[in-house]
């Protein structure tokens, strides 16, 4: 692609589905701006403005049919990713052509990039009716490929892993335009502090025992059933400090603070709060549904992983990978869960094993690879933008 000689302008388009996208995109930006500082960086949630009422779907439907119905959300989850699915992804595509193509005009980049499925194929599909010419971006945020992700139009696609990249190459997208670099995380993650420095945080956060810390998570909205995986630990006679981050759950929230006078171990309880690296940094184990975000942000701090309640179709393709590298167990509902949990903190050995494995297959620098990558491809040749 040829480069530009002007300061660039790029776009990043993200939804607000849960946190993860959000994050992601938030992830890439810093990278770039600290990879070319003249470099307009806008990130925009596409299911705001006139996209709202997509907003309002996923909030009504998608997160009501995973709580009550997730067998039901498990089968529409396989449906598309059959051919009549297809039919349903190109509808989509279209129904939100003209909001991406207000976002194009109002913001004018010279490049697109996207962390969720649904701006990418708005648009690809303007790229193949020759609406716009921008470079398109696609960054896919799981360890899973969806076919919703799958555009000819896409000029290049950052996925998770080695694997991911063969398989999107069978599926039609040439291999030169994937790239595999890990899931893009906060730099915040990639900081592993020394026992001293652990100690301090431990006192800072509150933990005046020497006892171990769970970590319960249930990514930004607080999905799963957070409370009664509570309930399942505390029964356990193991010394241990529980820790929850409910989210933008308010009512989960309320219902766990009124738990920590009976509850028989130490129990703290966040919103949502911006110390996730600092909780994760002195937690022995993380207990959580498998979000792409946050068991990449948790292999990037080599944190062992216990996950808990996957949301049918994707977060069970994430839950597998990371089972399947040695990095993390699953416990498929509470009762397993406190099993596991008894299993892993009398046997240090197995913990030491997941940190090792973690290790082995997190990408804490996914953020910068991607900037860098980005401009060895679109603007190489353009000294302007160089450091």
């Amino acid at each position: 692609m040829s480069s530009i000689n002007k300061p660039v302008k790029i776009l990043l388009v993200s939804a607000s589905v849960g946190d993860g996208h959000t994050q992601a995109a938030l992830a890439i930006k810093a990278a770039i701006e600290n990879h070319a500082p003249a470099t307009t960086v806008q990130v925009v949630d596409f299911m705001a403005g006139e996209n709202s009422y997509l907003n309002t779907l996923v909030k009504d439907v998608y997160l009501k049919l995973i709580d009550i119905f997730p067998d039901m959300y498990d089968l529409l989850y396989r449906f598309s990713q059959m051919p009549p699915g297809s039919k349903v992804q190109s509808l989509m595509a279209i129904s939100m052509k003209r909001s991406m193509l207000t976002l194009i005009n109002t913001h004018r980049p010279d490049a697109i990039i996207c962390t969720h499925p649904f701006p990418c194929g708005a648009a690809a599909y303007l790229k193949r009716t020759h609406r716009i010419t921008q470079p398109l971006i696609g960054v896919i945020t799981d360890f899973a490929i969806h076919r919703f992700w799958r555009y000819n139009e896409t000029d290049m696609y950052f996925v998770a892993t080695p694997e991911l990249k063969e398989k999107l190459a069978t599926q039609g997208i040439s291999l030169p335009r994937i790239h595999a670099t890990g899931i893009p995380v906060n730099p915040k993650f990639s900081y592993i502090p020394e026992q001293a420095e652990l100690a301090i945080l431990r006192q800072q956060l509150g933990f005046s025992n020497n006892q171990p810390i769970l970590l319960i998570m249930g990514g930004g909205l607080g999905l799963g059933d957070l409370e009664q995986a509570v309930l399942a630990l505390d029964t356990l006679l193991l010394p241990f400090n529980l820790v929850v981050v409910a989210g933008r759950n308010a009512n989960l929230r309320r219902r766990l603070l009124a738990k920590t006078y009976s509850c028989a171990h130490p129990l703290k309880v966040f919103g949502y709060t911006r110390h996730v690296p600092e909780l994760m940094s002195v937690a022995d184990l993380l207990i959580t549904k498998p979000g792409a975000l946050t068991i990449s942000e948790a292999l990037s701090m080599r944190l062992p992983q216990l996950l808990y309640q996957a949301i049918p179709g994707h977060e069970e393709e994430n839950a597998a990978y990371l089972t399947r590298k040695g990095a993390a167990q699953w416990a498929h509902n509470s009762q397993t869960l406190a099993t596991t949990v008894q299993t892993l903190l009398t046997n240090p050995a197995q913990l030491d094993y997941m940190r090792e494995m973690a290790a082995l297959i997190a990408h804490p620098t996914a953020s910068q690879t991607i900037a860098t990558t980005l401009w060895q491809e679109l603007f190489q040749t353009d000294t302007a933008l160089s450091r």
